[in-house]
C-alpha cells in the first residue's frame, strides 16, 4: 500500500542494475552498484546517454513494468525494490510543465498528497509548509499557467516536498532557467532539505552550483558501471581530465570553441518591425520588437525567463502571428512561398494600425504553408517532444525530405550523413521517446536540418548536452551559420542562458525585456 510520507530519509541502493527499455536493444544502463546512505547529498554525473535519467525514474519507481522493459540486477530504497515503495522517492523532472497537474497553484501541490492517501486535515498544512521550503511566495488560488519558468519549477518541487519523500530526486532541474533562476531552484532545494532531511541525487551538467549543496560525486559510465564516486571537489580535481574526456563537465575545463566567423554578417533574411508578441490573444508577452537576422551570423536572443523569448522565436519562425507589427520575410527567402488559403490566416497589425497583409502576405512567414517554411525557417522548440512525429529516429529524420518530393534514395543519403554527424547512427532504429535529453535535443535538431532551411530558430539548443556533444552541437551551429554546404551561409537565432554558446558563436546579442505586466 502507498505509504503518506516520512521525514526519515531514505537509503538508496543500486546492485548491478540494469534497464533496457522494451523498443530497444541496447540497454539504457547497466551494471550500476552503488549505495547512498540516508541524508546524502549526491551529484550524479555521466556522459550524455549514459543512464543518469533512467537511474532516477527506477528509483522513484515510475518505470513501468514488464511490458515497458527489462530489468536485471536490483533497485533498492530502504532495501526494498524500488517499484514497490513509491513516494519514498520523490522526482522532479527537467521540465517543470510535464508536471503541472492542475490550474491553481494550491491544488497542485495537494496532487501529490492526495495520491498518497494524506489525511485531508493534514494536506493544507503541508502544502503551505512546502511552498515556504521552496520559496514560492503566491497565492494559493494562483494560476499554474501564470507562473515564470523558475516559479513552475519551485511549483514541481514544493509538491515532491509537501508529500515527505524519504529521498528527493532532481533530473536537471536549472537546464532552463536563467542564472538568477539557477540560484533560486539550488536555494530552494537547500531550504528543503534543511527543513526534511531527506536525501538528494541531482542530475546536472554544469555543476558549479550545485558543489555548495553536495557532499558527494558519482559518475556512471556511458558502456555501464560507475567510473567515479567520492568528494565533489577531489573528484573533479584527480581525475578531471579523464570525466571531461568522457563529455562530464568539469569546471575550468572547457570544450572545444569553433574557429571565428568565416565572413561579416551579409544580406537580412528576416525582420521584425515593432513586433508585438503573446500566445493569447489579448496578452502581451514582450515587445514592441525591432531586430535583424543576417545571414552567416548568429543572433543571440537573451533575457530572463518570462521575458517572452520562446514566444518571440515562435513568432519569428512564423508559427505563431505577432499581436502587433510585422515580422518581413526578404524577398530571396520568401520566394515561392505557397500561402494558407485566405480563411485560415490572421493577420497582424503594427501599433500604426497597418494591415500586415497590405506589405505582401508572401513576406508574412505566419501566412506561409506548413511545407514552405519547413524550407525556409526551420525551429527547434525548447521542449523536444512537443516536435517529435514518428515512432524511430530514422522515420523522424525523414519527414521533412519526403514532405518536399525527395526520393528514397536522396532521402536515405541525407539521413545517413545527419545521423553519422550528430552521432545518433546506433540509435536509428530507437524509439525517439526512449531517448535520454541530450539524444532528443540532438534528434531535432538533426530534424530540422534534414529540410534544409535558411533560417533556423534554435531555443535552447543545447540543455541537456554533456561536454562532448555540447561542442560538437556549437560546432555544427557554426557550420550552418559559415555555410554547411552550397547553399551558404545561414541566418541563426539563438534562444539561450548559455553564454558560453553565444561567445562560442560570436553571437550578436539581443537582450529582451517582458512587456509591462507580463507574467509568463
Amino acid at each position: 500500500m502507498p505509504g503518506t510520507g516520512t521525514d526519515r530519509p531514505a537509503a538508496l541502493e543500486a546492485r548491478g542494475w540494469g534497464w533496457r527499455y522494451a523498443t530497444r536493444k541496447a540497454w539504457a544502463v547497466r551494471e550500476s552498484t552503488l549505495r547512498i546512505e540516508p541524508g546524502e547529498r549526491v551529484l550524479l554525473l555521466g556522459a550524455s546517454g549514459s543512464g543518469k535519467s533512467t537511474v532516477l525514474q527506477g528509483l522513484a519507481g515510475v518505470l513501468g513494468g514488464a511490458d515497458e522493459g527489462e530489468q536485471e540486477g536490483r533497485l533498492l530504497v530502504d532495501g526494498l525494490p524500488a517499484a514497490g515503495v513509491r513516494g519514498r522517492a520523490g522526482l522532479v523532472l527537467q521540465d517543470p510543465d510535464s508536471q503541472t497537474i492542475l490550474a491553481r497553484v494550491g491544488d497542485d501541490v495537494a496532487f501529490g498528497c492526495e495520491n498518497l492517501g494524506v489525511p485531508r486535515r493534514e494536506i493544507w498544512d503541508r502544502v503551505r509548509a512546502a511552498l515556504d521550503a521552496v520559496g514560492l511566495d503566491v497565492p494559493l488560488d494562483r494560476s499554474t499557467a501564470a507562473l515564470s519558468g523558475g516559479q513552475k519549477q519551485r511549483l514541481a518541487l514544493a509538491g515532491v516536498v509537501a508529500m515527505r519523500p524519504g529521498a528527493i530526486l532532481l533530473d536537471e532541474p536549472t537546464a532552463n532557467l536563467d542564472p538568477a533562476g539557477v540560484i533560486d531552484v539550488r536555494d530552494a532545494v537547500a531550504r528543503a532539505l534543511a527543513a526534511s532531511g531527506a536525501t538528494l541525487v541531482v542530475i546536472e551538467h554544469r555543476i558549479e552550483a550545485w558543489l555548495p549543496v553536495v557532499d558527494r560525486v558519482i559518475v556512471l559510465a556511458a558502456g555501464g558501471g560507475v567510473i567515479a564516486d567520492g568528494d565533489p571537489r577531489t573528484v573533479l580535481s584527480e581525475r578531471g581530465d579523464e570525466l571531461a574526456a568522457a563529455g562530464v563537465w568539469v569546471p575550468g575545463i572547457r570544450p572545444s570553441f569553433p574557429p571565428p566567423p568565416a565572413a561579416a554578417p551579409g544580406r537580412v533574411l528576416l525582420s521584425a518591425d515593432r513586433v508585438v508578441v503573446g500566445r493569447v490573444a489579448g496578452r502581451v508577452a514582450a515587445g514592441p520588437v525591432d531586430l535583424e537576422v543576417r545571414e552567416a551570423e548568429v543572433l543571440g536572443v537573451v533575457g530572463a525567463n518570462g521575458a517572452g523569448k520562446s514566444t518571440l522565436g515562435l513568432t519569428l519562425a512564423g508559427l505563431l502571428p505577432p499581436q502587433g507589427g510585422a515580422v518581413h520575410a526578404s524577398p530571396e527567402l520568401a520566394a515561392g512561398a505557397a500561402l494558407m488559403p485566405r480563411r485560415r490566416r490572421r493577420a497582424s497589425r503594427d501599433p500604426r494600425g497597418v494591415d500586415g497583409s497590405a506589405l505582401g502576405a508572401s513576406a508574412d512567414p505566419a501566412a506561409w504553408t506548413s511545407t514552405a517554411l519547413l524550407t525556409r525557417i526551420g525551429t527547434v522548440l525548447q521542449e523536444p517532444e512537443h516536435q517529435i512525429l514518428r515512432a524511430t529516429v530514422r522515420d523522424e529524420l525523414e519527414v521533412g525530405p519526403l514532405a518536399l518530393g525527395l526520393g528514397r534514395a536522396s532521402t536515405a543519403e541525407r539521413v545517413d550523413e545527419l545521423l553519422e554527424r550528430l552521432r545518433l547512427a546506433t540509435l536509428a532504429g530507437a524509439n525517439p521517446y526512449t531517448l535520454s535529453g541530450g539524444e532528443k535535443r540532438r534528434l531535432t535538431v538533426a530534424a530540422m536540418l534534414a529540410a534544409r532551411p535558411r533560417v533556423v530558430v534554435l531555443d535552447e539548443p543545447t540543455y541537456g548536452q554533456d561536454a562532448r556533444t555540447w561542442a560538437e552541437l556549437v560546432a555544427i551551429i557554426a557550420a550552418l551559420r559559415d555555410g554547411i554546404d552550397d547553399r551558404g551561409p545561414l541566418g541563426v537565432v539563438a534562444i539561450t542562458h548559455d553564454d558560453a554558446v553565444l561567445d562560442a558563436l560570436s553571437a550578436r546579442r539581443f537582450e529582451l525585456a517582458a512587456a509591462d505586466g507580463a507574467s509568463a
